[in-house]
């Protein structure tokens, strides 16, 4: 509690509180203006969850870099690697699947399908959020309620109406039905709503902007945290999906997880070889984390700030 917070406890509450403010930071032997520093348990507590974390990938590790034997052996293998990582890697890449094809796959749905739930997300919340429409309110209940249903109970009716439309086995069965995202509206409605003034939009509506330069030049740039937060969840969750595209694509043209599911198929299954390819589909993921993470959280934290 620095200089400046005990004046205005003074100023709000009296000398009383002041006197009481100052004398609990003179207790502590807090310097004026400094801040809490994070005590040493809380960097035990942040380690451990960082373990817990980073050890399931690190056994996934361990178990691409052994042999089969070992693992037979041994299903616990020890804290050292093995040797046969770019072994196991190298019979992934070998094996019956077409890897690059499903690799190709798996990036086309995730930049596309990430890209439309982003632009569609902010033009409902837009709407939703700053412009005045009759029924608005039961409709954004309803977008929202759609979150209750259960995604298996759609997929009878999409499989019909994907096989009416001939696109069974064709990439575009997987595209269309998550262009858009009943989660991706709630979110950028409420992001909207808090960090865009109703006055700002007023203005540029005074100034002669149309609807849509209205969005562009002023709902996009101050949500834009907001949407590169969506952009990434929704890459993950198509990157990672698989009920629906082993449904609807099957064997013939597989993502990246149905590909690996066909890994294990048999009698037999080759842990080292099913978790080299588990570690061939993170990878992506990793690097996209590493590249995108800081500026992510940059932007959220001035997102947080202006809102």
């Amino acid at each position: 509690m620095g200089e400046l917070s005990v004046n205005v406890i003074k100023q709000s509450f009296g000398n009383g509180a002041g006197r009481a403010a100052a004398r609990r930071r003179a207790r502590s032997g807090e310097a004026p203006g400094s801040g809490h520093r994070a005590r040493w348990s809380n960097y035990l507590l942040l380690g451990a969850v960082l373990v817990v974390a980073v050890y399931p990938m690190y056994f996934s590790f361990l178990l691409a870099s052994s042999t089969s034997a070992e693992v037979a052996q041994n299903p616990i293998p020890s804290l050292i690697p093995g040797g046969e990582l770019f072994a196991n890697l190298g019979r992934v890449f070998e094996s019956d699947i077409d890897l690059p094809r499903a690799l190709w796959n798996s990036v086309v749905i995730a930049v596309v399908t990430s890209a439309a739930v982003v632009f569609f997300s902010l033009l409902a919340g837009f709407a939703f959020a700053r412009l005045r429409f009759r029924g608005r309110g039961p409709l954004l209940v309803f977008v929202v309620a759609t979150l209750a249903v259960p995604t298996q109970l759609g997929v009878v009716p999409l499989f019909i109406v994907m096989r009416e439309l001939g696109l069974v086995g064709n990439l575009w069965a997987v595209i269309l039905p998550g262009l858009a995202s009943a989660f991706g509206v709630f979110w950028m409605t409420q992001y909207i709503t808090s960090a865009l003034p109703f006055e700002l939009v007023e203005a540029a509506r005074v100034d002669g902007a149309s609807t849509f330069r209205t969005f562009w030049s002023i709902v996009v740039p101050a949500a834009r945290p907001a949407a590169a937060m969506l952009a990434l969840f929704t890459f993950i969750g198509s990157w990672t999906n698989y009920f629906w595209p082993s449904i609807v694509l099957g064997s013939t043209n597989p993502t990246l997880p149905v590909a690996m599911q066909l890994l294990q198929s048999g009698f037999f299954r080759d842990i080292p070889l099913i978790m080299a390819g588990v570690l061939i589909s993170v990878i992506p993921l990793l690097v996209l984390f590493f590249f995108v993470g800081r500026q992510l959280v940059a932007g959220i934290m001035q997102g947080a700030v202006k809102g």
